[in-house]
């Protein structure tokens, strides 16, 4: 609801669609210096505790958008750093509870595990964006935000409710982020990964324009916004749902690629398409493919990963999950104001299946991968 909001707020105020690309670069280098520093923290400390202070701070800071709605200060700069305190909060935060599942779940079910924590994260996707687009329209933003505020709640007794969790054979000197670096750039097979959602990411996400789509396509308004945004949260959704033909699939390289290329086409055919039921339907598809590519790629990381090494490792892969939709609303927006927001729709699509296929001349490798001789 807090994205959507957000968005809402600055284009209603500059009516500029690079001003609202400028909203995901502004969480960017927060997300940057926070994920690669939380990542090493998550790998010395009570992973639970890590958690607990994320969530608190975002529930914090939502509840700060929602006193400026409500006193009426709405102004750009100020949106602007409440969401790089979102994005600091989010990635400190987030390394600790990913690097958790594996010590929940024995190593055959991590798919499963992965796949349920997706159906989860995309549950609150679809349900948010809906129903923040709704409560913008007929309340203002601030209801949105106050709403949001309360649903962290829920959040923090989940984390509440976990035992205790530290990481084993780690200490602070040898938690170093140049350390997890390090290892990543010793494992060809998982920096594949990162580099094929960066791809997915800065070209194939043209979130930052839903605004300006709901309006110029549709002649809609922050219900079509609302719309548009859940709708990948509810194929990656459908994605998790039916997963369960995922744990036969042993060749994770070439599902990576696969779904990557899937997510480009669907992209490119939703700014080809003006019509608001069958753009829906390509960005569900989207979502689709997306779901299916994450799985994959965080059970790829979780088996190669020592345990005193999935922090740091899971820092570096938010930056890349969540800093890469930043560079994208950037690049987006940018490509939009230049030329047009169908323009920057379709190239983005096709330069993401572009990415895929320079990744899989490559790197052969990466297509041979089996999941049951991990070879990171």
């Amino acid at each position: 609801m807090t994205a959507v909001a957000v968005s809402v707020q600055v284009y209603q105020l500059t009516h500029s669609t690079f001003a609202t690309g400028l909203v995901g670069l502004c969480s960017l280098l927060p997300l940057v210096v926070f994920g690669l520093y939380g990542g090493a923290i998550a790998d010395t400390v009570d992973r639970r505790r890590l958690g607990m202070i994320g969530s608190a701070g975002l529930a914090v800071v939502s509840g700060g958008l929602a006193l400026q709605a409500l006193l009426g200060a709405e102004q750009v700069g100020l949106l602007y750093a409440a969401v790089a305190l979102q994005g600091a909060f989010f990635a400190a935060s987030s390394p600790a509870r990913s690097a958790m599942i594996p010590r929940l779940v024995p190593r055959e079910q991590l798919p499963a595990a992965n796949a349920l924590n997706t159906i989860g994260m995309n549950l609150g996707l679809t349900v948010g964006p809906m129903l923040g687009g709704l409560l913008i329209g007929a309340y203002g933003a601030g209801s949105a935000y106050a709403l949001d505020t309360v649903a962290f709640g829920a959040t923090l007794y989940a984390m509440w409710r976990l035992p205790a969790m530290r990481p084993t054979g780690a200490t602070g000197a040898r938690a170093s982020v140049l350390d997890g670096l390090r290892f990543l750039r010793e494992q060809p097979n998982l920096r594949t990964s990162f580099l094929a959602d960066l791809a997915a990411m800065i070209f194939g996400l043209p979130r930052a324009l839903f605004p300006a789509i709901a309006v110029g396509f549709y002649g809609g308004g922050p219900g079509t916004v609302g719309l548009l945004v859940a709708a990948p949260a509810v194929g990656a959704l459908a994605g998790g749902l039916f997963s369960g033909w995922i744990a036969r699939v042993h060749r994770h390289g070439a599902a990576v690629l696969t779904a990557v290329a899937a997510w480009g086409l669907a992209i490119a055919a939703f700014g080809l398409i003006h019509q608001l039921w069958l753009g829906l339907l390509f960005l569900t598809a989207a979502g689709c493919a997306d779901t299916i590519s994450m799985i994959f790629r965080n059970t790829m990381m979780q088996v190669a990963a020592p345990d005193d090494m999935r922090g740091r490792l899971q820092g570096i892969f938010i930056v890349v999950v969540a800093g890469g939709p930043r560079l994208g609303d950037f690049e987006s927006g940018t490509v939009a104001a230049l030329t047009t927001p169908t323009v920057s729709v379709i190239t983005g699509g096709l330069a993401c299946v572009a990415a895929v296929l320079l990744l899989a001349a490559r790197r052969p490798a990466f297509l041979r991968y089996d999941a049951r001789r991990p070879t990171p």
